[in-house]
């Protein structure tokens, strides 16, 4: 458990944890060793002198006073520890997230993620926090008392020693028993949050439908499983709570039994029996405390395995030293790209020079979008390479190529804050003039003017408090505020009502002023403007050319152009 828990902390924070076990343990040993103290008390009080029992007393009291303290401290010491290492779990969860490749995050991981990252980690970082403790004085508080009863009576020990092999079996007896029911109870919950996160998500469409009560059963149908997943799991577990309960009970009978026989024979007297006894009857308690922490655990590490294969997916590797490009050209050198069995990209060989603009169009799947996706690198080619300004993306590290690049999309996902705050993601140490400037020159600042708390208006979770083309033109702003040199642009004016189409136009012209563009239209209106245009389809370049070059070849291009100009098309 300690292992796997420092392998998903990481490194740094190895020395506080185990810093706090050893306290923990130091703290469960003191703990058996002040009950040691209650045999020389119970000798000497059911001796000839009662009064010699004093010194014993206080010498018990004294050891009870440290363990007190040394419990308090260690208390204290999981709680900060467990503090800390939930910041930084979440910050180190939240740099591994932002390294994996786009393709990693497909919708059946929504739900996963979800859990791990909210009560995942807090089950996780409770382990040191509330588990741990109560785990450590469990196992080895009895230890100790085990070994004290070595000493004053070896009969009574060896029959201790003899019998703790017999508790870790049915312990781990236990622990296998239940294993599939948690693991199956986990997947069970995984798979729920992912069908609420969807029966959420799809609202307006069920309900355009009405098709919302038969979604309402599919849930239904996840959340039935779910219950019978944790109700095997709770029945699995029953025979070893039950188990460990009759065998620490059977171990105390053996122990008590012995004692008679012990005392009848005259091997000891009845004070050390007493004593012997009453150690006995204190390692019941946590011994028995056991069952249910071991199913905590048993919790916890699968949680922690989940989190530790998470942290482990291969991110995109990162360069040792970065090289920094000098131009602003961007180049597909043979690139083939596969996703899901299939080629979405297929040796693509295509230059944009510097300050030029490159315009992509063709159906919906060729592959388009993953164009823009690859010059990002939110994936690596399996074949062939991307540069910018003649260098290898993969040469570059994430934070120097995102420099060089803005991007718009055709979704966009606003955080939920303010209007300001969003916009500032694009340079956070930016001035307010330029801000001002930004959203100016995105008509933003007509978005602004009419909201009641202008930049301070709060814009919902995913934006959802602003209109599509309010949204766009946040996105746009931010875009200008970066004043990368390299954009692309998705499909970004395809859902917008011709008032924030102009507006968003006149927005992504002064973004594309200058800057080597590469853009992704349906709306072919949007790329006559383009240097160079590309009809892609099937992930390979069908045409290549100028606006008028592809209308005069009369090719895929011209027939898409004409087909825009008719009035089902226009409408």
């Amino acid at each position: 458990m300690i292992r796997i828990l420092l392998r998903v902390l990481g490194p740094e924070y190895a020395p506080p944890v185990r810093r706090t076990v050893a306290l923990m343990a130091t703290t469960a040993v003191v703990e058996g060793l002040s009950y040691a103290l209650l045999v020389p008390v119970l000798r000497a009080l059911f001796g000839s002198t009662p009064a010699d029992a004093w010194p014993w007393l206080i010498a018990f009291g004294a050891a009870v006073a440290v363990f007190a303290a040394l419990r308090y401290l260690s208390d204290l010491s999981g709680f900060r520890a467990g503090t800390t290492l939930l910041e930084g779990m979440y910050h180190r969860l939240g740099d591994h997230l932002a390294r994996l490749p786009l393709g990693w995050y497909s919708a059946s991981r929504t739900g996963e993620v979800s859990v791990l990252a909210s009560r995942g980690v807090l089950e996780a970082m409770s382990v040191i926090a509330h588990l741990l403790a109560p785990f450590i004085s469990a196992a080895l508080t009895p230890l100790t008392i085990v070994v004290v009863m070595l000493a004053f009576n070896w009969q009574m020990g060896v029959a201790a020693v003899l019998a703790a092999p017999l508790v870790v079996a049915v312990q781990v007896w236990t622990g296998r028993s239940t294993a599939a029911g948690d693991a199956e109870s986990a997947e069970r919950a995984h798979e729920a949050t992912g069908r609420v996160i969807e029966y959420l998500q799809a609202q307006p469409v069920l309900r355009a439908g009405g098709r919302t009560t038969e979604r309402f059963r599919l849930l239904d149908d996840s959340l039935r499983e779910l219950e019978r997943a944790s109700r095997r799991s709770t029945v699995s577990a029953l025979p070893g709570v039950v188990g460990l309960t009759l065998t620490v009970q059977a171990i105390f009978t053996v122990l008590l039994v012995l004692a008679a026989y012990l005392v009848l024979g005259g091997n000891i007297g009845a004070a050390e029996v007493l004593a012997i006894l009453v150690l006995t009857a204190r390692c019941a308690d946590p011994l028995l405390s056991l069952a249910d922490i071991g199913g905590q655990l048993r919790v916890a590490r699968s949680v922690l395995v989940r989190l530790d294969a998470l942290l482990h997916t291969e991110t995109l590797p990162e360069p040792r030293e970065s090289i920094q490009p000098q131009r602003h050209d961007l180049e597909f050198g043979s690139v083939t790209f596969r996703h899901g069995g299939r080629a979405v990209i297929d040796d693509v060989s295509l230059a944009v020079p510097q300050g030029q603009r490159l315009a992509i169009v063709g159906p919906s799947g060729a592959g388009k979008s993953t164009v823009l996706q690859l010059l990002a690198r939110f994936y690596d080619a399996d074949a062939g390479a991307v540069r910018v300004g003649g260098v290898d993306v993969r040469a570059m590290s994430t934070e120097e190529l995102m420099a060089q690049i803005a991007i718009v999309f055709q979704d966009v996902y606003l955080f939920d804050g303010t209007i300001e705050e969003n916009v500032r993601l694009g340079r956070p140490d930016a001035s307010e003039t330029d801000v001002r400037a930004a959203a100016t020159a995105a008509r933003l600042d007509e978005v602004i003017e009419r909201l009641p708390d202008g930049w301070a208006t709060k814009v919902g979770e995913g934006g959802a408090l602003l209109s599509g083309g309010e949204r766009q033109r946040v996105s746009i702003a931010r875009a200008l505020l970066k004043n990368a040199p390299i954009v692309l642009l998705d499909e970004i004016t395809s859902a917008l009502d011709p008032v924030n189409e102009a507006a968003v136009h006149e927005g992504i012209e002064r973004l594309m002023a200058g800057r080597t563009v590469v853009m992704v239209a349906h709306r072919l209106r949007t790329v006559q403007r383009a240097d160079h245009i590309v009809f892609l389809d099937g992930g390979r370049v069908e045409e290549a050319g100028s606006h008028d070059e592809l209308l005069r070849h009369g090719g895929r291009y011209a027939d898409f152009w004409n087909l825009s100009l008719t009035p089902t098309a226009a409408g």
